[in-house]
């Protein structure tokens, strides 16, 4: 039997678009003892790709850790595969407060020697004996007691676009570096203050509270479903945010705006912005902060010099890249000299700017978008800045809104004012029909273009 994905990112997201269904982006985790991961991975593989389930999912002999994309009518059928498993029952799914179809275009589910690298061993402390769980309120209440000590258990470039007012914010670039960093820190106050931790979804600070009562603090607390839970428990019950900025969130969306106070900078020119996409060179793949005008001006790229070698051909750059740590095998995030505002550590909560109204338009104005497929990207001319096409299905005229979707590209719409079809001005292009026009933005053999058939303003 097949476990395992055999469509492209590009091909899912086709699948997605012409279904036409809302789809729910969640997460959750459980700790418990599975004896057999590899049987269980199986398991839920089979159960989910059934439902047309996708995300990026952990299991390993201490629980599973799970983000995902579920089709919002199968909700109900996808809880029922996870109350087959006694430990979860009954388990709390955070569900995000903004939805995006694309959030994930793979089901992976992996085996791993732990669903979170902590680089503890777990042997050597009771890891049951975790800190209290607060909820909105409750976390609300305890930040304004100036008794208590707040710690941000995320990564800098997660903290760096939003936090808690306050928070203690380390600059480091994984989980396991965070630990010793706080404890040296705190040794102080281990007796008298009270330890209030959060994370983005809650994972983190169960294992940390423990560890931390293990090293002799006697009252630890965590904020229960992490951010993502805290901003549903705002926004439901009308608490104010102490948490300021955006949430940054491990799925095509990069984050998750809780507040309209933009907290951090491009990191190529220094404007208020807390937009973080992935560097266009397959050779870099940096995560940083760019703001729409860098992004159009250097093409999505983190560097001069990516921006040159993204304009090499492509065998050049595959030479360039062999025997190299290339891409995702290569830990660096948003850490760079030639990102010149990148701000780490000891952050501020004193907002740069606000974003635009237009920014904060529910997300859901995305999904309830129409739109056929028309396309897809076959080349750019960047001196030009000319885009071809390929028409594989309907017509496209002059005065048509269009919407160019891709994995680097992100999602642009826009107005199409001139076409040439086959090297000639027309007013409507036809199936078969290799069509240009003037775009601001690079596109990418992946891009999809997309007629935008009835947008809803909500």
């Amino acid at each position: 039997m097949q476990l395992y994905n055999t469509l492209s990112a590009e091909e899912r997201a086709q699948l997605i678009d012409e279904a036409g269904k809302e789809r729910l982006t969640l997460s959750f985790y459980a700790y418990a003892n599975i004896e057999d991961p590899k049987k269980f991975r199986d398991e839920l593989f089979i159960a989910w790709n059934a439902l047309d389930a996708l995300g990026r999912i952990y299991v390993a002999h201490e629980g599973i850790n799970a983000q995902m994309s579920v089709p919002a009518d199968q909700f109900e059928a996808f809880r029922d595969t996870l109350e087959v498993y006694d430990f979860m029952k009954g388990i709390r799914l955070n569900v995000a407060v903004e939805q995006d179809n694309h959030s994930f275009l793979k089901l992976t589910i992996k085996v791993r020697h732990k669903i979170v690298a902590d680089g503890l061993n777990d042997d050597s402390f009771d890891v049951t004996n975790k800190g209290i769980h607060l909820k909105a309120q409750e976390f609300n209440n305890m930040l304004e007691d100036p008794n208590t000590i707040v710690v941000d258990f995320r990564n800098h470039y997660e903290s760096e676009v939003g936090h808690f007012e306050g928070a203690i914010t380390p600059d480091v670039e994984n989980f396991r570096e965070s630990l010793p960093i706080i404890h040296e820190q705190l040794q102080d106050f281990k007796e008298d203050k009270n330890l209030l931790m959060y994370c983005t979804g809650g994972i983190r600070c169960e294992k940390a509270s423990a560890y931390f009562k293990h090293q002799g603090f006697k009252n630890v607390y965590q904020l229960e479903g992490g951010i993502i839970e805290y901003t549903r428990q705002i926004k439901e019950e009308g608490i104010k945010s102490k948490f300021i900025g955006k949430n940054f969130v491990f799925d095509h969306r990069l984050g998750e705006r809780i507040t309209d106070d933009i907290i951090s900078q491009c990191h190529q020119c220094g404007k208020p912005c807390d937009n973080h996409t992935n560097c266009a060179n397959d050779a870099c793949h940096l995560l940083f902060i760019q703001c729409d005008e860098c992004k159009a001006a250097m093409e999505n790229c983190c560097s001069t010099e990516c921006l040159e070698i993204i304009h090499l051909p492509l065998e050049e750059q595959l030479k360039l890249r062999k025997g190299l740590q290339v891409g995702n095998k290569v830990f660096r995030k948003g850490k760079s000299d030639a990102l010149k505002f990148k701000n780490s550590g000891d952050l501020s909560a004193q907002p740069l700017g606000k974003v635009a109204k237009a920014e904060t338009k529910d997300i859901r104005q995305k999904i309830k978008i129409k739109k056929t497929l028309i396309g897809k990207a076959e080349h750019y001319y960047s001196k030009s800045k000319i885009a071809q096409f390929l028409i594989e299905n309907k017509e496209l005229s002059v005065g048509d809104k269009v919407l160019i979707s891709g994995p680097t590209t992100g999602e642009q719409e826009v107005t199409i004012t001139q076409i040439y079809a086959n090297g000639g001005p027309c007013e409507t292009a036809k199936v078969g029909d290799q069509i240009t026009f003037e775009l601001p933005f690079r596109v990418r053999l992946s891009d999809k273009l997309y007629k935008i058939v009835q947008p809803e303003n909500v």
